[in-house]
This record gives structure tokens, sequence and C-alpha cells, in this order.
């Protein structure tokens, strides 16, 4: 069937366009137009590039080469999702004998299976603290991070140029979130200590 000039108008044409464009475009991030076409003239739909071109900008999905360089973050987590882990503090007063501390409590969770892992609690995340930190998260025998390649973490300065130099040396790239991205795990469910 011959989507250009099928001869039965532009509804069935939409309807059409609608299932099999933007699922290609948005789950082949590296397909540029010819290559939907052809995977279309594949499953017995001819079109021609343009229309390709012209059913991909209606659904806001860009050109390959612009969406090979712009992944988005849903994308992103998406592809990686098995292998990824993501790290926030959460703070916890404690009433002491010299009054109200407070302590920074370090967790990681695997996203994949939601497992949590209390890395750490100090009253200082200082830049050694977090090194040794990402020693022991990268341990060859029992470290929480050993089937991780990313790391997900907001932009707070705790998390040292040194720690995460680290992590990448160990095959645990840091993702820091978007500037403007808002990172509530607890508030999310993610994690309920």
């Amino acid at each position: 069937m011959d989507l250009c000039q099928d001869g039965t108008g532009s509804t069935a044409r939409r309807a059409r366009d609608h299932r099999f464009g933007p699922t290609n475009g948005e789950e082949n991030t590296s397909w540029g137009y010819d290559r939907i076409q052809g995977a279309l003239t594949n499953i017995g739909y001819v079109v021609a590039p343009n229309t390709v071109k012209n059913i991909l900008k209606r659904h806001g999905i860009e050109p390959a080469p612009e969406r090979k360089k712009r992944t988005s973050w849903k994308t992103f987590l998406k592809a990686h999702w098995d292998v990824m882990a993501a790290t926030d503090f959460f703070t916890v007063e404690v009433w002491t004998a010299r009054g109200l501390v407070t302590y920074y409590v370090l967790f990681i969770m695997h996203l994949s299976t939601r497992s949590v892992h209390i890395a750490g609690v100090t009253r200082a995340p200082n830049g050694a603290y977090m090194k040794q930190v990402a020693r022991n998260l990268t341990d060859v025998c029992d470290g929480f991070l050993l089937n991780s390649r990313y790391l997900i973490m907001d932009r707070d300065t705790k998390y040292t140029e040194d720690f995460r130099d680290y992590l990448d040396r160990e095959g645990v790239k840091p993702v820091r979130c978007p500037v403007r991205q808002i990172v509530t795990h607890s508030q999310n469910g993610l994690c309920v200590l």
C-alpha cells in the first residue's frame, strides 16, 4: 500500500503515520528518514522520505543527527535503567549532650530493583569522606555499585570533583541532574526510610 498515493485521504494516512512514524523515530534515535522509510517499506508501507520527515516533525521529533545530540532525560533513563543507581543525602537531627546535631545520611538506590544502601552517616561530608565513600561503593568484592554503570546525583557541592572522578575511573559514570531538575527522592516515594 502506498501511503502517499493510496487515494484514501489524509484521515487514513494520519491514522497510519501516527502508529509507525513516531515509534520508529523515538525508539531508534539514530535512524534517519531514509532508514525509517526502508523499515516501513519492509513491512508493506511505501512512503516518501518527505512524508516520514513531516510525520516526525508533526510529533515534535527532530532529525536523526539532532536526536543523537539531544537525548532526552526520559530516553536516557529508559535505555540504562538496569545499570543505573541514584544517590542523595537526607538529614537526621539528633539530640546529644552538646545539643541538637545534624547528621548527613548518604544513600544509594539501584533504580531497577529499588534496593537501597546507606553509604555513610557523618556530621561533615567533606572531600576526604566522600572519596572514601566512593572507594567503598566501588570495592571489587562487595561494592554496592559493582553492577552499575551510571550514578545519578544532584549538583550538591558535597559530591566533590574527587568523588566524581574516582567513580568515573572505576567505571561508574556520574550523571548530574539537569540544572533546573528538582530531585526529591523521598517526596516521590522512591525511598521511604
